[in-house]
């Protein structure tokens, strides 16, 4: 009898604890995207080409969403860079310029296919409550976690 091995792959989350910075100091709208696509690197979501994916796709356009949001993310060029679907958060109280407003919450997302559509409607939806937006980019960490996860 042959027993074929069934390693299961484990699923990654969307969003780990780990990958939530609050309380960050104000930067340069690049420095921050390197940094975000860098917590995408490091938790296996990503190859590091994804980072300059990144930065290509906010010269085309900016990724700022209103309402102190922006949501950095490669272009279609660097999605076979991505292994995994996740997120990677960095609040900024004070805010921070990008394009001429005021981001106080950076997402960095990275979506498997068309994932990516899913989670940025995930995200406007739970930012668009202004008491939840305020939360993320006020809170601390679990808050963080909680208000885009739903979970403890």
């Amino acid at each position: 009898m042959f027993f074929k091995s069934k390693k299961k792959e484990e699923k990654k989350e969307l969003l780990y604890r780990e990958n939530i910075r609050v309380n960050c100091s104000p930067a340069s709208k690049e420095d921050v995207i390197r940094e975000v696509g860098q917590m995408l690197v490091d938790s296996g979501y990503v190859d590091a080409p994804y980072i300059e994916g990144m930065i290509e796709r906010e010269k085309s356009f900016s990724t700022y969403m209103g309402s102190g949001l922006s949501l950095p993310h490669g272009v279609e060029a660097v999605k076979k860079t991505i292994k995994a679907s996740g997120i990677a958060v960095m609040t900024f109280p004070e805010g921070i310029d990008w394009d001429g407003n005021t981001a106080k919450v950076v997402i960095g997302i990275a979506g498997v296919g068309e994932e990516h559509l899913n989670i940025l409607g995930i995200i406007a939806e739970k930012m668009l409550d202004e008491t939840a937006a305020e939360q993320v980019a006020n809170g601390d960490v679990d808050t963080v976690y909680k208000i885009l996860t739903g979970k403890e």
